[in-house]
């Protein structure tokens, strides 16, 4: 209730989509603009060592997840439409197209994720709780945000790894607030500091 007036679940879905983006907004604020905007020097960052790449995951429609969401089952979650799987193929050509034929790939366990990952079609994808979504659950958001870091800082990145996460986690990490199916590139620094070099629209 608030005052004499019940909120509905939809008032309370745009009250949680307004509070995150005002978020995202304010966390902008502190993180240093993309250092690259040409995106042949973007790609050739990722593919020289030390970088990895962020995803969030492609074209879903909807906010949020269901109540009866259920991790492993994608009949109570929402899922790639057919624009989202096809937007999924095209960034996975991207990849291929800029001489990167296969990479270590890492996805949320959240399906429209997973959809994603398998459809870049880079190698196996691997799953990792670290990359699920905090949108309904905001105070994972530090904790969870912590873990993803001390992950990173002892991942191998001779060559470059793929994250396939949600908006509100890329948020957390960069400061970037990004569309469905964007890239947004990452220099990992060698005592695991995290710089966005640039980023990378796939419409």
């Amino acid at each position: 209730m608030f005052g004499d007036h019940p909120l509905s679940v939809n008032h309370l879905i745009r009250l949680k989509v307004l509070t995150v983006i005002a978020m995202a907004i304010a966390l902008s604020c502190l993180f240093e603009k993309p250092a690259i905007s040409d995106q042949a020097d973007v790609w050739a960052a990722l593919r020289a060592g030390g970088h990895l790449a962020l995803i969030r995951h492609a074209i879903a429609p909807g906010t949020g997840d269901p109540d009866n969401f259920v991790i492993g089952d994608c009949r109570t979650q929402r899922n790639l439409s057919d624009e989202g799987r096809a937007q999924a193929k095209r960034i996975g050509d991207r990849f291929h197209v800029n001489g990167i034929e296969s990479a270590p790939v890492f996805s949320s366990q959240w399906c429209r994720c997973l959809q994603t990952a398998r459809l870049l079609q880079l190698g196996l994808v691997n799953e990792l709780p670290a990359l699920n979504s905090f949108f309904q659950s905001f105070e994972r958001r530090k904790p969870q945000t912590r873990a993803l870091k001390a992950w990173l800082k002892n991942q191998d990145l001779r060559r470059p790894i793929i994250l396939v996460t949600h908006q509100v986690n890329i948020t957390a990490l960069t400061g970037v607030y990004p569309s469905s199916g964007e890239l947004i590139i990452v220099r990992r620094s060698e005592k695991g500091g995290l710089t966005v070099v640039g980023t990378i629209e796939t419409e």
